[in-house]
């Protein structure tokens, strides 16, 4: 009877866990963290409680951060105070090769400065996961929440516009 039976049993297990598998993940809560700015003015996560924010870990050098710039600097511009773009960098980047970078890509919205704790707290590198790779966008929902996560395939493939369009509203993003 008990041999009859287990497959039965083990079918049912399987179900229930393909099932549980299939459903959306938990929102993780976007780790706090207040960081200096170009003219050295603290930016605090919480400051932006109420509105989207669109945190962007990026190097200067890296040619996916210097594509997915336009479509952030659009996004600050379409939503205005409805979303707040912050772009994180690590050293080697310096403030005077941040600000040469905004000047050459028209980026206007705040560079912030992290010696690594807070880029490691977002894309939680590990022995199992040791690469960390630029650029990685966070879609922080209002309250305070990651709703979305991008990479760098995402931006390739031009997948980040019209996944923002979809979070933040209908208008379109170039």
């Amino acid at each position: 009877m008990f041999m009859r039976l287990l497959p039965v049993v083990v079918s049912g297990l399987l179900l229930c866990v393909s099932a549980s598998a299939q459903q959306a993940k938990p929102l993780r809560r976007a780790p706090g963290f207040s960081l200096p700015d170009v003219s050295q003015k603290q930016h605090d996560l919480q400051d932006y409680r109420g509105r989207w924010v669109l945190l962007d870990f990026m190097r200067t050098e890296c040619p996916h951060c210097q594509k997915l710039s336009p479509v952030l600097e659009a996004a600050a511009k379409r939503y205005g105070a409805k979303v707040q773009v912050l772009s994180v960098v690590v050293p080697p980047d310096t403030p005077q090769k941040a600000s040469a970078y905004a000047k050459e890509y028209g980026v206007t919205t705040p560079f912030l400065f992290d010696c690594g704790q807070v880029t490691f707290s977002y894309l939680l590198p590990s022995p199992r996961n040791p690469a960390v790779e630029f650029p990685h966008l966070y879609a922080i929902n209002p309250q305070g929440f990651i709703a979305r996560e991008f990479d760098s395939k995402a931006v390739e493939q031009g997948q980040v516009a019209p996944e923002l369009e979809k979070l933040l509203g209908t208008a379109r993003l170039k």
